[in-house]
């Protein structure tokens, strides 16, 4: 997630603007810059890799001046370097911008500025921004700006300075948090607190759809349509750790509630306008060798290879082509067959993982056409595949994956759509209707983090026990694996998961009385053998909650408990199934007063075999 640091003042910006970057390292970065208003007008400098190397460079040359905006950049559009690096300007080089977040509809914008004359520089969204605020600009910046974010869809804060209005700053939010910092003969912005909280305590928090103009000695808070608002200043009391985890207890939590964002990003510029197509443009693959692919291996480890379970299913039913899942430690081991028509997905986190590189690199030899789904554009798994789906969910400090697993899944959904469309074997409104359910998924997340407190009571329960079993079908069945996964990792309480319908086949005999299980059953097709599986359990006395979509009341009447899940398509279930099970594992944790961020003998990327 990239950060975000403004300064209009009277002190030396450059240094509040390093000092406010470094405070935001803990979001994850590759890249950052600043620019700031000098006696010689507009002057960037920027530095792919650490704070460090843009603070060398400022070191040799600096930037005197009390005006300026900084960033640490999260490489979404473009590769991690120099030229990518924000704050971006316009042809003039008399405007800056910083960004967080997407501009969905950029190539559009793009090219009707080219159309004009403007000439860009690097592959991001984030310039558009700054050529289009240019285009518009008559005299008067925050006007330019007002009509500059009428143009543009997705997710932004921005903050933006002109040449031409030194002692001006603009600040906007739109689905990308952003804060005012408020001092005396100061003032400033922020992407998050930590990045202002050694210089004030007072804030404005800007919600969605509101902009800030700020001067040295006053900040106007007003609507995207300029309609000024009042609001009380926030005053933050917490220390510079808390503030980090933006209030929350820990990294986990924090990255649990990030999930609609992570959901939105994800899907971000790759849903077509009309709403009724998936645009995968940053692929290479053609039609032509998509028709010619006869199988998939989708290659992965841990919580990685889990969401590779729900591509499987996700694959072979919107595009009809057979899919198999490997463990990317055991990929190599088996002599799996490849060949030029398969096509081999490789799923990682940190695009680090050392089993699932190995793994990658043998398929390429084969002959296969590579397709990496990971979080991390500059990673190697990125560079060395030959497609790349990133998974714009920010970084992750918890070990414990939350909402990289779950921007996997996106992932999946948006290539299962993809090859639907060009094999035909999805009609178009089969795929309308999978990207309309996809769109209401952000805003059933949050229904479900709302209902936090409800599970909290269910896992400090759990926590009393050592044993613990899930159970599920179809993909429940997968995304019990992962509920389970999780549970284990940070609670330590033993815990399995199994197919439904395999209960009779030996793990009945651990059934006891008493003993928890967690019992998804999502699918409407199986509804009936699920409720006959859970029956099983129940009448060798296990204590089952039971996790259904809304409406289905059946199920309520064979468990001790029910979650409800909001109503979606059968195959998008795992995108919400997976958040209760995550808050379960957090609580149950929590009660057992564990580190719940950093487990015992776990690290967040696993570089060796």
């Amino acid at each position: 997630m990239c950060g975000i640091v403004g300064y209009i003042g009277k002190r030396n910006s450059q240094e509040i603007l390093l000092e406010g970057l470094k405070k935001l390292e803990y979001r994850g970065y590759d890249s950052a810059g600043v620019a700031v208003y000098t006696a010689d007008g507009l002057q960037i400098k920027k530095a792919k890799g650490r704070i460090a190397n843009l603070e060398s460079k400022l070191g040799e040359t600096p930037l005197n001046g009390s005006v300026g905006i900084g960033h640490t950049r999260w490489a979404t559009h473009g590769k991690p370097s120099d030229v990518n690096s924000h704050p971006h300007t316009d042809n003039s080089l008399k405007f800056s911008v910083v960004h967080n977040g997407i501009i969905e509809n950029y190539i559009t914008l793009k090219e009707e500025l080219i159309a004009k004359g403007h000439v860009f520089v690097s592959e991001t969204d984030t310039e558009v921004i700054s050529h289009l605020i240019a285009s518009l600009y008559e005299g008067d910046i925050l006007k330019a700006v007002q009509k500059a974010v009428k143009h543009m869809t997705g997710a932004f804060a921005l903050g933006v300075l002109t040449e031409f209005e030194p002692d001006r700053l603009v600040a906007v939010r739109q689905a990308s948090p952003l804060i005012i910092g408020i001092g005396e003969g100061e003032n400033f912005i922020g992407s998050d607190i930590p990045a202002i909280l050694e210089y004030t305590r007072n804030v404005f928090i800007l919600n969605d759809g509101e902009m800030a103009l700020l001067t040295r000695d006053a900040v106007e808070l007003m609507t995207l349509e300029g309609n000024f608002i009042s609001r009380e200043m926030f005053h933050v009391d917490w220390d510079i750790v808390t503030a980090e985890k933006a209030g929350f207890d820990h990294f986990m939590l924090k990255e649990i509630y990030d999930q609609p964002k992570a959901y939105r990003d994800t899907m971000g510029s790759r849903i077509a306008p009309d709403g009724k197509r998936v645009t995968l443009n940053e692929l290479t693959i053609t039609p032509e060798a998509i028709r010619n692919i006869s199988r998939v291996h989708i290659v992965a480890c841990g919580t990685a290879f889990h969401a590779g379970m729900v591509g499987k299913y996700v694959i072979e039913k919107m595009a009809r082509i057979p899919v198999e899942t490997d463990v990317a430690s055991e990929y190599r081991y088996r002599s799996p067959i490849i060949t030029k028509d398969t096509l081999v997905i490789v799923v990682s986190q940190s695009g680090e993982t050392a089993d699932t590189l190995a793994a990658l690199r043998e398929a390429k030899r084969c002959g296969a056409h590579v397709l990496a789904i990971t979080n991390v554009v500059g990673s190697s798994v990125a560079r060395e595949a030959n497609d790349i789906i990133t998974t714009w969910a920010g970084p992750e400090i918890a070990v414990a994956s939350t909402k990289a697993y779950t921007s996997q899944l996106i992932g999946f959904y948006l290539l299962g759509l993809h090859l639907a469309q060009t094999l035909g074997t999805q009609t178009p409104e089969e795929i309308a209707e999978v990207i309309a359910a996809m769109k209401e998924l952000p805003a059933q997340v949050s229904e479900i983090l709302e209902q936090a407190e409800a599970l909290k009571v269910v896992a400090e329960e759990m926590a009393k026990h050592d044993n613990l079993f899930f159970i599920g079908r179809g993909l429940d069945y997968a995304v019990a694996l992962e509920g389970s996964l999780k549970l284990k990792e940070i609670s330590y309480i033993h815990s399995e998961a199994y197919a439904a319908g395999e209960l009779k086949h030996g793990t009945l005999a651990l059934i006891e009385d008493d003993i928890p299980v967690i019992a998804l059953a999502t699918q409407h097709e199986l509804l009936e053998k699920t409720v006959s599986n859970i029956k099983e359990v129940k009448a060798r006395g296990a204590k089952v909650l039971g996790i259904a979509v809304e409406g289905e009341t059946e199920l309520q009447k064979s468990v001790d408990s029910t979650f409800i899940i909001p109503k979606t398509l059968d195959v998008l279930t795992p995108a919400l199934s997976v958040i209760p099970l995550q808050l379960l594992s957090y609580y149950a944790s929590l009660a057992r007063g564990n580190d719940v961020d950093k487990p015992r003998n776990l690290a967040k990327s696993v570089t060796v075999e």
